[in-house]
């Protein structure tokens, strides 16, 4: 494993973290906690130090699932969750999320939860359109002084919230959905953290599981799936999306590797910190593995892969349903 530091004022991670909102049933596949604990035991003993989660994935069950499987470990790990992120049935974001109050109150939960006195990665999962940002990295920079949280992020803003929130108090790290199928970050928000010295950490590095090789159509997809209902697994596209992971695919076999590794290999040389998340133990290490690799393989392929095999806007399909872009900063 090879470790980095995230951004200039962030903690040091592994260069490949693991995401948890795999680890609970009711997102993608269902999922046993048996299975859930094993996966996660099986990339911190690959040497993730990087694991993130989510108030709301399962209602706290992620949370509790970390904090009883860390146990002794817990010193192991950098620690990152998430609050602000609620949803109304209708998709609609739950406002008001974003208030001091709340976010004091959101992060008690999240330790208990967590069993844990801190947490070294807290973000905003969700811009609140009801609260100022400076409001809300005031409240977030008020617990690093308190020593309840290290570092604070911000998730899926614009470059624009960022600059303002980072005035405020130095901002660690920005969380956005960003693989080889979802390349709008390199607009504005990827240089601005560069420019700033601000990590960035993206989530779904294997275009929600596209990338990963395995899935050949809708029917791969569980009957309660969340996918189902997104616009790159709906009929005319998934078959459009299925053919570009089958190039990934040719190349990873050309080079030695699986397209997972590949895709996420990509993702790391591009600077960022990817959070592919599994419930199979065999998965997680495979993904460990995937740090050591982008160092050793050419960048002149890694560049390949984006610029000819897999070009910008070649995916079939929006990022999200009408619902869930809504809720996606895009303030100037």
């Amino acid at each position: 494993m090879r470790y980095r530091k995230l951004g200039q004022h962030g903690p040091e991670v592994s260069a490949l973290g693991f995401g948890a909102m795999t680890l609970v049933t009711g997102v993608y596949d269902e999922v046993t906690e048996p299975e859930a604990e094993a996966a996660l035991d099986a990339a911190v003993d690959a040497g993730v130090t990087f694991i993130d989660t989510a108030d709301i994935y399962g209602d706290g069950v992620s949370e509790r699932m970390i904090g009883r499987v860390l146990g002794s470990r817990r010193d192991e790990v950098v620690l990152a969750t998430k609050f602000g992120g609620d949803f109304q049935e209708d998709g609609r974001l739950v406002t008001g999320l974003g208030r001091p109050a709340y976010v004091r109150q959101a992060l008690e939960a999240s330790l208990r939860r967590l069993g844990t006195d801190r947490v070294d990665l807290y973000y905003l999962h969700r811009l609140d359109p009801t609260t100022p940002i400076e409001e809300t990295a005031g409240a977030l920079g008020e617990l690093v002084a308190e020593g309840k949280i290290l570092h604070y992020g911000l998730s899926e803003v614009s470059a624009a919230t960022l600059r303002r929130a980072h005035a405020v108090h130095p901002v660690a790290a920005v969380q956005t959905e960003y693989s080889l199928f979802s390349r709008g970050p390199e607009d504005a928000i990827l240089p601005a953290c560069e420019e700033l010295g601000v990590g960035f950490v993206a989530y779904s590095p294997l275009g929600r599981g596209l990338l990963g090789g395995t899935l050949r159509g809708t029917g791969d997809l569980g009957p309660n799936d969340w996918r189902r209902g997104h616009p790159r697994f709906t009929e005319g596209n998934i078959e459009r999306n299925v053919a570009l992971a089958d190039a990934l695919a040719a190349a990873a076999e050309e080079h030695g590797v699986t397209p997972a590794q590949l895709a996420l290999a990509w993702t790391i040389h591009r600077g960022t910190v990817p959070i592919p998340g599994t419930r199979r133990p065999a998965n997680a290490r495979a993904n460990a593995e995937t740090a050591d690799l982008a160092a050793r393989l050419d960048p002149g392929i890694l560049r390949h892969l984006g610029d000819v095999l897999i070009p910008r806007d070649a995916v079939a399909g929006a990022q999200g349903t009408e619902a869930y872009l809504a809720n996606i900063d895009t303030s100037a």
